[in-house]
């Protein structure tokens, strides 16, 4: 089904997706991404089959998946050991062991220790050529929650619900698919194994590390599990994930604090292209015509949201007022702090005012416009157009991953990869009470993205 069809039902959908009661999770706060996130996948995505083999006739393609096929029962097998034995940020040791040896294991030179427990696998082709960087997270989360796919963790309080288990299995995957070809290839290929991303701290580590020094990627990509059907991969040019920071407004102290508060409040608030007294991820903005779900030229394209909780501090000297925006809009983002100024300057606080500042900024994930093109069509040209889409707008509510800081650097692209079974119930959404994964996105990751790096390398 096209997307402008199955914007014809958005509002079915949509509603139906509001009132579902997910398995083993409520529609909580804490959840309230699924609902968003999970609208995305179902209105913009269309859901393939999932036959995997590739519909152009190339040898090495048909040598990716031969290879693919031998090796996934053991994928499948590191996968669970993974998940098995989780670790904390700044914590991986057990899993920086396993994943030197298995790299080790297929002839690499490998490198530990880059920024906490990193590793970087080094595979060298007897040909000079390009150089292609791919990066997989490797770290867990706290949690004490059951563990709905039966894979119970032996550490306790720690579990994999954002899919890095997954990840490094893909990273593992494609490094043995790529060994296994390499006299067929030309340049060559790092393999970066970061630790830490759930506190953002990882690549930034790995690369005041040295890095960089050790390694000279021409390109580099990462990829992140989403609650897509599994058999899809997803994303966008530029901004894939909102600009997300906190802002603050300071102001002398006075008598007047409550009236300043309310003021700035007031204009904080005002600044949202959303309903006011609404959330982003109600109804009536999801059904949006300029920023929600009902035109393909609108999804989520050019959205500003303020978020209500508002953090008042205040010391002998100094009040402040804190929130956070999210925007789909860079340059927008960058039009606030003016144009408050502006407003306060001419309001009746104008004297008490002290500064308007970003106080904390996340990296956002930036994808290189040529980059993104070139792979997205060179995807959909091996494996066809249904397991490739082009994501429209901007995933809403300020996620994103520190691999951002890997992009400063270098050209790259970050993809979605769905692992979701909504057949079988199970929904890869990150973060989430009810995580779980459909293990055949291992096959059809690896598959793709060594297919694609194969492509990056020989043309």
């Amino acid at each position: 089904m096209r997307l402008s069809h199955r914007c014809q039902v958005t509002e079915y959908i949509v509603s139906h997706l509001c009132n579902m009661n997910f398995k083993y999770c409520k529609m909580t706060s804490s959840n309230k991404l699924l609902k968003i996130v999970f609208s995305i996948s179902v209105l913009l995505l269309t859901i393939p089959m999932f036959g995997q083999h590739a519909v152009i006739d190339s040898t090495l393609h048909k040598k990716v998946q031969q290879r693919t096929d031998q090796i996934f029962d053991s994928l499948v097998k590191i996968r669970r050991d993974f998940h098995t034995y989780p670790e904390l940020s700044d914590q991986e040791k057990r899993t920086s062991q396993q994943i030197t040896a298995y790299l080790t294991s297929l002839g690499m030179e490998v490198h530990t220790n880059l920024g906490g427990y990193g590793v970087v696998g080094i595979l060298k082709t007897n040909k000079k050529g390009k150089r292609i960087a791919w990066r997989a997270d490797i770290d867990a989360l706290s949690s004490n929650l059951p563990d709905v796919e039966g894979l119970q963790s032996r550490n306790e309080g720690v579990r994999h619900i954002c899919g890095h288990d997954i990840h490094t299995t893909i990273g593992l995957g494609i490094a043995n698919v790529l060994a296994s070809l390499k006299d067929n290839l030309k340049g060559t290929i790092y393999f970066i194994f970061q630790p830490s991303e759930e506190n953002l701290k990882g690549a930034k580590a790995m690369i005041d590390d040295g890095l960089f020094k050790l390694i000279d990627p021409d390109e580099i990509y990462a990829l992140h599990i989403a609650p897509m059907q599994v058999g899809l991969i997803a994303t966008r040019p530029e901004l894939l994930f909102a600009e997300h920071k906190t802002i603050k407004v300071s102001y002398k102290n006075s008598s007047e604090n409550q009236l300043v508060i309310a003021h700035t409040k007031k204009l904080l608030s005002g600044i949202q292209n959303i309903e006011p007294d609404s959330e982003f991820w109600d109804n009536r903005n999801l059904l949006d015509p300029t920023i929600g779900l009902g035109s393909p030229k609108t999804i989520y394209k050019d959205y500003l949201t303020v978020n209500k909780k508002f953090t008042i501090s205040e010391t002998d000297d100094q009040i402040s007022i804190r929130t956070i925006l999210n925007s789909s809009n860079r340059k927008k983002m960058e039009s606030i702090i003016p144009m408050l100024k502006q407003d306060i300057s001419s309001s009746k606080y104008a004297e008490k005012l002290i500064e308007v500042v970003y106080s904390s900024e996340y990296p956002t994930v930036f994808n290189n416009k040529e980059l993104t093109s070139k792979t997205l069509n060179k995807l959909s040209d091996i494996y066809g157009n249904r397991h490739v889409n082009h994501l429209y707008g901007v995933v809403p509510d300020g996620r994103s991953d520190d691999f951002a800081y890997f992009q400063k650097r270098i050209p790259g692209v970050y993809f979605l990869l769905g692992g979701s079974n909504f057949e079988k119930g199970i929904i890869s959404m990150p973060h989430s009470a009810n995580f779980a994964v459909d293990e055949n996105c291992i096959k059809f990751g690896v598959n793709a993205f060594s297919s694609l790096i194969v492509e990056r390398l020989n043309n």
